[in-house]
Order: structure tokens, then C-alpha cells, then sequence
């Protein structure tokens, strides 16, 4: 299992963007990303840097693995 790295919000949207998400609104600060095939919502703070939990909440709710989205990183 991949260690989870200190990225900022839109490195994380970056990623979820090739994971098929698209960005649907922001509100304030906050990024709503939703794909529709499996359907999946997320939101990603536009911090400089995204704290650990909160970014392995956001790759749970995004349906992916540490590994998968650790993977979506490098490309």
C-alpha cells in the first residue's frame, strides 16, 4: 500500500479528472467533482495542501484505492 503523498486540491482534481470526474460547481473554496458512470460525487477543498485524512476521504468517496489514485498521480 502506497504512503498517501502531500498534494494540493487541484493536483487532486487533476487526478480524479482522469479518473473520469468532471467539475460540476464550486462553491467558495470548495470543488464539487461528480462522474456518471458509476455515479460518484466528491468535494476537494482548493487548499495549498490537502490534509491526510481528508484526502483519504476523498479518494474513498471517489471509489478508488490509495494505489489506484496514487497511480493517476504519475500520469
Amino acid at each position: 500500500m502506497s504512503k498517501l503523498p502531500m498534494i494540493s486540491g487541484r493536483k487532486c482534481v487533476r487526478a480524479l479528472e482522469q479518473a473520469g470526474f468532471y467539475l460540476k460547481r464550486q462553491t467558495g473554496s470548495h470543488l464539487i467533482l461528480r462522474r456518471d458512470e458509476p455515479f460518484a460525487q466528491v468535494v476537494v477543498p482548493d487548499h495549498r495542501v490537502l490534509d491526510r485524512g481528508t484526502l483519504r476521504a476523498v479518494i474513498r468517496q471517489a471509489g478508488l484505492s490509495v494505489d489506484e489514485f496514487v497511480n493517476l498521480l504519475r500520469e
